[in-house]
């Protein structure tokens, strides 16, 4: 179930996906993909295990098939490292972008962006730095750009602990201020980071299935 939420006069969905849906412009964004990640670990040999590249392509996939997506906004952390560039994972993103040649696909460069490099030109992906400002929202990695729009971003991978008695459960989440809103990672094989809402904050878990708001 997704949660609709209203920012500076903007409808948006925050998808149990772990991604958001602007329904106005028909933009699916998404943060922290980390394609490659695996395969990079991989290459330092630690034995991680494959598919994290076709997990990722399988969600964005899905995503595509249920919405009325044209534009797709990854904020930053598209590429995990250099080694993200190894055959089979660009073979991989090749495939599924040509599927998909009538989608606009733009990339706001991250940390990680920075060492790994820009994606391939066949790709079809506009890269930018941050703040990219569209509308009322600045679309950026690092959730701490001042800027005078709402900015939408990543690179925490906000995850919260839910806590039941003697059980407890780790969920991702959106962690929503007055100034921005932090988005959770999409990509397979990235976890997260635990945070504490401040005063002013807004959390929201996703099960997988749905989207919820906690109390604070």
């Amino acid at each position: 179930m997704n949660h609709l939420i209203d920012i500076v006069g903007e409808q948006l969905l925050m998808l149990p996906q772990k991604a958001l849906y602007w329904p106005r412009e028909s933009m699916l964004i998404v943060a922290d993909i980390h394609f490659g990640k695996a395969a990079s670990f991989r290459a330092l040999g630690v034995p991680v295990p494959a598919g994290t590249t076709s997990a990722n392509l399988l969600a964005l996939e899905r995503l595509v098939a249920q919405l009325p997506v044209r534009h797709i906004m990854f904020l930053g952390d598209f590429l995990h490292a250099r080694a993200a560039h190894a055959p089979a994972t660009l073979a991989a993103m090749q495939a599924w972008r040509e599927r998909h040649p009538e989608l606009q696909l733009t990339l706001v460069r991250g940390n990680h962006d920075a060492h790994a490099g820009d994606p391939p030109a066949q790709l079809g992906i506009s890269v930018v730095d941050e703040p990219h400002v569209l509308g009322p929202f600045a679309f950026c990695h690092h959730p701490d750009i001042l800027v005078p729009s709402y900015v939408l971003a990543g690179h925490v991978h906000p995850v919260y602990r839910l806590r039941s008695g003697w059980d407890s459960l780790l969920l991702p989440c959106f962690l929503m201020g007055p100034q921005h809103l932090v988005l959770p990672s999409f990509g397979a094989f990235t976890g997260g980071h635990p945070v504490a809402p401040q005063p002013g904050e807004r959390l929201f878990v996703s099960s997988g299935e749905a989207v919820l708001e906690i109390p604070l």
